[in-house]
């Protein structure tokens, strides 16, 4: 049995990943690149210096400090107006906060874009660990963000279950020891990783005693 669960942030428990694509297509359209579902998909679930890594190579992108600048400048406000989280997510962090199991949230967003996005959706009081994609060396799909999870949660990563919505992600938390475990709300699947298309505590525990 595992004892822990660690989630990946965006598209798992909050439904930013909309937003960022919507700023960051704007930001690049200043520069005069458009940004195609494509490329969405190519980054979704990597660093945000991977994702302006991926753009540099084919546009001409302002230096990253200024590019994360001109990111956030319009990013913040959009989250405090429209962001919100998943409500099977907010259901089902509520209840094994409740039964007391240790929880952790391993995301590719900087610490200061993922304490902020816990915030404005009342997520960050039901987790013990936080870990940001600039508080380790390598990004996902490298295991570093999941190994410090696990790390400051004080446990194996082998006694972890983790939560993912890319493969990016789930590869990531595999690499680090973990299972993974994929939530898709669209109805699609992964061939490489247990799939669902909502996440329950009740799911969750159920995994938790499988593994």
């Amino acid at each position: 049995m595992v004892n822990a669960v660690v989630f990946d942030c965006d598209g798992v428990l909050v439904d930013s990943e909309p937003i960022a694509d919507e700023v960051w297509a704007l930001v690049l359209a200043e520069r005069g690149y458009t940004m195609t579902a494509e490329d969405a998909v190519a980054c979704l679930g990597t660093s945000e210096p991977t994702t302006y890594a991926y753009y540099a190579r084919r546009a001409d992108v302002l230096p990253y400090e200024e590019h994360m600048a001109a990111i956030d400048e319009i990013r913040i406000p959009v989250y405090e107006e429209r962001l919100e989280v998943f409500p099977d997510a907010f259901d089902a962090v509520r209840s094994l906060a409740a039964q007391g199991i240790p929880m952790a949230v391993a995301s590719s967003s900087r610490r200061s874009d993922l304490d902020s996005k816990l915030a404005l959706t009342g997520l960050d009081r039901y987790f013990d660990a936080f870990v940001g994609g600039d508080e380790v060396e390598h990004g996902k799909p490298a295991p570093d963000v999941y190994l410090e999870a696990a790390r400051r949660l004080g446990v194996s990563p082998s006694d972890c279950i983790a939560i993912e919505d890319a493969e990016h992600g789930a590869a990531a938390a595999v690499a680090a020891g973990m299972r993974a475990v994929m939530v898709r709300r669209d109805g699609s699947f992964s061939s490489n990783h247990a799939t669902v298309t909502e996440i329950t505590a009740d799911l969750i525990t159920a995994w938790m005693w499988r593994f």
